[in-house]
């Protein structure tokens, strides 16, 4: 008789990708309300989780490009993320930023190779610091603008991974990521759509431009997305970490979010200044 039975047992990689799903559900249930949660507090417990992920950011990145063993390089970056966080807390933005630039230099002058690998993991986890701490700094439209960015970028990787794994179809990338695909990369952007045009009828802003920068939004999360597996295929490495269940590592987790939280914190300095970067870009 060929064919497989109904009750036959799953096979390894179905068995793997279930409990790699279940793992992920988990690990959102669990991780999105609880940052839903100091996202609201703000303040400075918000700024020191944002400190402490963006150390963590920085530090993974040295795992995958393997300097991470480099202690001066480490300390350096880490003090010069932390320290320019307490400044952006204590609204002494010029300092955060000449502390930054000082540190992408000490950590690339206390690297003997791989120097700009290095500069570039603090340029990549200062600015996801300091974008996603100006953006919640705004008192007025922070929360709103944090949630706006954070729920584009979460509902873009759900549609993408369920799409993706549903309807399969052409590759988006397949040198850089050969799980992505075209039909992935348009279920996450109409998600992304989707929770736009949600803001605009719950009152926190104007259909048409939120409905923009949705699409924008979800388009750059996926291009973050897209540039973190680059780095990883240019060192062989397949996550990260494995800090997070069925998620990899932070920057596995954050890469999307990192891209989008710094575009939209452009757009809002652009617009509304540094005390009004929520504001900036929610109100047109």
């Amino acid at each position: 008789m060929s064919g497989v039975a109904p009750d036959a047992p799953a096979t390894p990689d179905s068995a793997k990708g279930s409990s790699n799903l279940y793992m992920r559900v988990v690990a959102a249930l669990v991780l999105a309300p609880l940052t839903i949660a100091i996202a609201w507090l703000g303040g400075w417990i918000w700024a020191c989780v944002v400190i402490a992920a963006a150390a963590l950011l920085y530090f993974e990145w040295l795992m995958i490009v393997g300097v991470s063993n480099n202690r001066l390089a480490v300390v350096a970056g880490v003090a010069a993320l932390a320290l320019s966080g307490i400044c952006l807390m204590l609204r002494r933005t010029d300092i955060a930023f000449a502390i930054v630039a000082a540190g992408i230099l000490l950590a690339a002058v206390l690297t003997q190779g791989k120097r700009g690998w290095v500069a570039g993991g603090v340029v990549y986890a200062a600015a996801a610091l300091i974008a996603t701490i100006l953006v919640r700094r705004d008192a007025e439209f922070g929360f709103i603008g944090l949630m706006f960015v954070l729920l584009v970028v979460w509902v873009t990787d759900i549609g993408g991974y369920f799409a993706g794994r549903g309807i399969g179809g052409p590759k988006l990338w397949p040198r850089v990521s050969p799980k992505k695909t075209w039909a992935g990369a348009i279920g996450g952007l109409v998600l992304g759509l989707i929770i736009a045009a949600g803001f605009a009828l719950l009152g926190f802003g104007r259909m048409g431009p939120l409905l923009l920068l949705g699409a924008v939004l979800s388009v750059v999360s996926q291009l973050g997305d897209l540039f973190e597996s680059a780095v990883k295929r240019r060192f062989d490495v397949k996550d990260s970490s494995h800090i997070i269940p069925g998620h990899g590592g932070l920057l596995d987790r954050l890469d999307g979010f990192v891209a989008a939280i710094v575009v939209a914190a452009l757009i809002g300095l652009t617009r509304g200044g540094l005390d009004g970067i929520g504001r900036g870009f929610m109100v047109w």
